[in-house]
């Protein structure tokens, strides 16, 4: 069993850090003592991010980066390293989605989504390993989604990056065990989170799009992530419907499909009217969201099942 330090000893990486899990989960990992790293595409949301974290005299600094792009993802574990001496664990939230029809979507905003949504996860693993395996130990965190077990209608090119990461976790996994590498991989799948998320991917829906209720708040996401970071993790569901969601997908997938035809199309829909080119952080950053949380507070409940996960393999 691979042994993790303890957090107020760990040097960590958070990429997509400006707004949502990712800047929540940089700004627990600072609370508890961690010298965070923390890198995204948006340069607001990042200074703003350190700024905070200094100011509860925390440790932390920054890197823009596209994860798109390898160089880009290698430069942030490069400068964790060149700041800090070392890197103890990788935390990989950044993620963009368009909700649409398939039939709407163009190859172009297909495949720029599977760049962003499963080959910057790959880069990362790629990126962060080297130097995880230089430390001796360390941990992988890669957070993926509920929607990477049952995908959900308007949102195929979400789905198919986050099933095409469980997949690569997987091997991934088994690999490092096979060479007895103390590295432990971590997925995180959470349900439906009250992150800027709905706010900044692109919609064709006509309207601006919303998870299918109910929401959980992103710090039980982030606290997942941060019990990963000190107890080598599997995978993690966070949210008590997504548990459910989950056992009904491997008892019955016929019958997830029916129940999305009633509420997967209305349900990701709201009144607020949101044309297709308004502006969206598919192919570049926007401002405005550098936040943690979303705009359906009112529409979230407690989790009570988060124990399960500490107690299972």
């Amino acid at each position: 069993m691979t042994k993790l330090k303890p957090i107020a000893q760990q040097v960590v990486a958070v990429v997509g850090a400006s707004s949502g899990i990712g800047r929540e989960t940089a700004l627990k990992f600072a609370a508890k003592g961690a010298k965070v790293i923390v890198a995204a595409r948006s340069e607001p949301g990042l200074l703003s991010l350190v700024e905070e974290i200094k100011a509860a005299n925390g440790e932390a600094t920054y890197i823009l980066a596209d994860v798109s792009d390898f160089q880009q993802v290698k430069a942030i574990a490069d400068k964790a390293v060149a700041t800090y001496g070392r890197l103890d664990t990788w935390v990989h939230a950044a993620a963009t989605g368009i909700l649409a029809p398939f039939e709407q979507i163009t190859p172009e905003e297909f495949k720029r989504v599977i760049d962003v949504v499963l080959m910057g996860q790959v880069y990362g693993a790629m990126a962060a390993i080297p130097y995880l395996k230089q430390e001796g130990r360390g941990a992988l965190i890669h957070i993926s989604s509920v929607e990477g077990r049952r995908s959900l209608p308007l949102q195929s090119p979400y789905s198919s990056a986050k099933h095409g990461l469980e997949g690569f976790l997987e091997s991934l996994r088994v690999e490092l065990q096979h060479e007895n590498i103390p590295i432990s991989v971590t997925s995180i799948l959470p349900a439906v989170i009250n992150t800027p998320y709905y706010n900044k991917v692109k919609t064709k829906l006509g309207v601006k799009p919303t998870g299918i209720p109910p929401y959980y708040q992103p710090s039980l996401v982030a606290d997942a992530i941060l019990y990963a970071a000190e107890h080598p993790t599997r995978d993690y569901i966070v949210g008590d419907v997504g548990r459910v969601l989950d056992l009904l997908q491997r008892l019955s997938p016929s019958l997830v499909d029916t129940l999305l035809v009633l509420i997967g199309f209305q349900g990701q829909r709201t009144k607020e009217v949101k044309s297709e080119d308004a502006p969206n952080n598919v192919f570049a950053p926007i401002t405005g969201y550098d936040r943690v949380e979303g705009d359906f507070r009112h529409w979230t409940i407690p989790s009570f099942t988060e124990w399960l996960e500490k107690i299972l393999p």
